[in-house]
């Protein structure tokens, strides 16, 4: 971790230069997992927040501020005092957090912060984010784990589905088994029959189901978030479901072919329509994004026709091309021999599709 955390701070530390600030306030969940290397900040899960912030300054000096109820926790749990100075304030003024920050850099000192702390401090979370892109080492192999855990997870939740159970029920199932591998599912979708094509974005419901099913799922742990999309069907799979998954597959196929240190999001953005396109679906890309860059946030930024985000060697992506009916989706990293699928499953099928000579697998559909 030691490494991790100095090549980490090195990192703010030259944003800083960059921006002419004289240090950074860390609040929100996502950062204070990403600079810690997975410790968390979290009470409540529904807001960006954290109850500790961490302060990082230009000479790569590190504060943990926390208010008197969290800090000996903090300190016990989550950060060493060894990495982190200690500093706390009575819980009863919540603004005493960044009056603390400001003190450490003195009258004068430019402060800026991940979210609106004050009416005066610059929120920078704009140029703290391609701070987290690149994956250290250490990073890379907990993502590879963390991947690898969600994808048996959600196989083993499907090996415990049965038809007519409701999608409330199997997303139930879905986030007891990540649950046992100490992952949180952040977002959980499910579809059965016509709702897959009703909706995107199928938040689990009463509906029944019968028989084609999709499961989604945004898994996290230690801050790291995998994403990936599975269709299981009941019986035979009909032609029409498994021409329009394999049409998918192709865009997947072509995305992931494209994912390349320096490319850029809207050039990303263009593969995935002429892939569709190709597959005479050419429409489809205007009923739901793409997906786009991962890590810290189930997506750093989303692949678009006006994306300038570029493609950084070792930073992690998530595409989950959908086509009426169906989807794809996995998490991948992006290495000096291309992409690295990280959250397959176990025993579940695939579709190989082949760009330019180099084979890509999507996952297929799961007949029971």
């Amino acid at each position: 971790m030691a490494n991790e955390l100095e090549e980490k701070t090195g990192r703010l530390v030259e944003m800083l230069d960059c921006e002419d600030l004289d240090a950074v306030l860390l609040n929100s969940q996502h950062n204070f997992a990403w600079l810690t290397g997975g410790a968390s900040n979290a009470i409540d899960v529904s807001r960006e927040n954290g109850a500790a912030s961490l302060l990082v300054t230009r000479s790569g000096e590190r504060y943990l501020i926390a208010n008197v109820i969290e800090l000996e926790r903090m300190l016990a749990e989550e950060v060493s005092e060894e990495d982190f100075d200690p500093i706390g304030f009575p819980w009863q003024d919540g603004s005493l957090m960044i009056q603390k920050a400001k003190a450490v850099i003195g009258e004068g000192g430019k402060l800026g912060s991940d979210l609106v702390m004050d009416g005066e401090t610059p929120v920078v979370e704009a140029r703290i984010a391609p701070c987290r892109y690149e994956l250290t080492a250490a990073e890379a192999d907990r993502y590879r784990n963390l991947g690898s855990d969600a994808g048996k997870a959600m196989r083993a939740a499907i090996g415990k589905l049965q038809p007519g159970e409701t999608e409330l029920q199997i997303a139930e199932k879905l986030r007891h088994e990540l649950a046992a591998g100490e992952m949180t599912s952040i977002v959980t979708l499910v579809a059965a029959d016509d709702r897959i094509s009703r909706y995107r974005h199928p938040l689990p419901t009463q509906n029944d189901w019968r028989q084609t099913l999709l499961l989604v799922t945004c898994a996290r742990r230690r801050g790291l978030i995998v994403s990936l999309s599975r269709m299981v069907s009941v019986g035979e799979a009909s032609s029409e479901l498994i021409d329009k998954t394999e049409a998918a597959a192709y865009v997947n196929a072509r995305l992931l072919d494209r994912t390349t240190p320096g490319i850029r999001g809207a050039e990303l953005y263009q593969c995935a329509a002429e892939a569709y396109q190709k597959m005479g679906r050419g429409d489809e890309i205007n009923l739901h994004h793409q997906g786009g860059a991962a890590g810290y946030r189930p997506r750093e930024w989303v692949a678009h026709p006006q994306s300038a985000h570029t493609v950084e060697r070792n930073q992690a992506f998530a595409w989950n091309p959908s086509i009426t009916g169906t989807k794809v989706e996995e998490t991948c990293i992006v290495g000096d021999a291309g992409v690295e699928i990280i959250s397959a499953s176990p025993d579940f099928p695939q579709i190989t599709t082949t760009v330019d000579g180099r084979e890509y697998h999507s996952p297929g559909i799961l007949c029971l």
